[in-house]
């Protein structure tokens, strides 16, 4: 089935959600507050945004790209109160190449992207 690029946003989100939260708990984190603040480094659509600018540059397949394109350049559904709907799309578009890789069942490939995802955002923390 070909899901539209919001679709794709809404499971990838939720995906992205919870491989932060699992790789949170590996580093040890163990108290709910903390592990929240945290997890909205990663999670915030800054932050997504942040994660897909690098990713394109090499690391995404063509056809990843094109999946990304496809969440970007959906019609939002709702507008952001915390940033502007550049970033928003572009978080929208990362969440999109997220749920593609969950829901074709490309494992080895969503946890590549997570990792690398993940390694982007501590790096620019620093």
């Amino acid at each position: 089935m070909m899901y539209n690029g919001q679709t794709l946003a809404y499971i990838g989100d939720a995906i992205w959600e919870i491989r932060i939260r699992e790789y949170l708990l590996t580093k040890g984190l163990t108290k709910v507050n903390d592990l929240h603040k945290t997890a909205i480094h990663f999670t915030c659509a800054t932050g997504e945004a942040k994660a897909v600018a690098s990713l394109l540059t090499g690391f995404l397949r063509e056809e990843e790209i094109d999946l990304f394109k496809r969440g970007r350049n959906a019609e939002a559904t709702h507008h952001p109160k915390a940033v502007d709907l550049a970033t928003y799309h572009q978080s929208t578009g990362f969440e999109a190449v997220i749920g593609a890789l969950y829901l074709e069942h490309k494992e080895e490939r969503l946890t590549e992207v997570v990792i690398e995802a993940i390694r982007i955002l501590e790096q620019a923390e620093q």
